[in-house]
C-alpha cells in the first residue's frame, strides 16, 4: 500500500518499527536482592533501578514482572530498585510470581523503553543490551562502566 501510494514521489521513506513491535520484544532482566518484610506486604528489592527502566517512576507505567523460573506460587508485593529515591518503584501491591533473594526475574515490554530512556543517574552504569534469537545471543551494546562515567566528570579548579 505504501509503495502504491508513494509511487512517483521523489523521496526516501524510512520506517521505525515502533513501540508495538519493539516494546513487546524486549525484557529487562533483573535479580532479586532481597525480599524485605513490609507492614502490609513485602518489598521485592531488585538490582534494576529507575535509571534502567524509567517509565514506572516517571508516570506509573505498567510492566509485567515475572520470575524466570516460576514455581506456580504467587504473592502480592511491592517491587522497588536499590536507588534511594521514593520514585524507584516498579509496582505497588502487584500480584506476581513468588520470588526469593537471588532469583532472576524480568520486566516485560521493556524493549522500546530501556536503553533509550536510561540514564547514569546516581553513577549507575547503563545495562548491557543483549539480542537473543532462539539459542543465539550477542551483546549489541556494552555496559558503560562506572569508571568511564566518573572519568567524564570534572571538578572546577576553584573548588579544589
Amino acid at each position: 500500500m505504501v509503495a502504491r501510494v508513494t509511487k512517483g514521489w521523489d523521496v526516501t521513506l524510512m520506517f521505525e518499527p515502533g513501540r508495538v513491535i519493539v516494546g513487546n520484544a524486549g525484557v529487562l532482566l533483573t535479580r532479586v536482592i532481597w525480599v524485605k518484610p513490609g507492614v502490609i506486604r513485602p518489598y521485592i528489592i531488585v538490582d534494576a533501578a529507575m535509571n534502567d527502566l524509567a517509565r514506572p517512576a516517571m508516570y506509573d507505567a505498567w510492566h509485567d514482572f515475572a520470575a524466570v523460573q516460576p514455581t506456580g506460587a504467587r504473592m502480592t508485593a511491592n517491587i522497588a530498585g536499590p536507588v534511594c529515591e521514593s520514585g524507584d518503584t516498579f509496582a505497588m501491591g502487584r500480584d506476581i510470581d513468588a520470588v526469593a533473594s537471588g532469583d532472576l526475574a524480568i520486566f516485560r515490554t521493556a524493549g522500546a523503553y530501556g536503553a533509550t530512556m536510561a540514564s547514569t543517574y546516581n553513577s549507575r552504569p547503563l545495562v548491557p543490551e543483549v539480542m537473543v534469537d532462539g539459542d543465539n545471543y550477542a551483546v549489541v551494546a556494552d555496559r558503560i562502566a562506572a569508571e568511564t562515567i566518573l572519568a567524564a566528570e570534572r571538578i572546577p579548579d576553584w573548588l579544589e
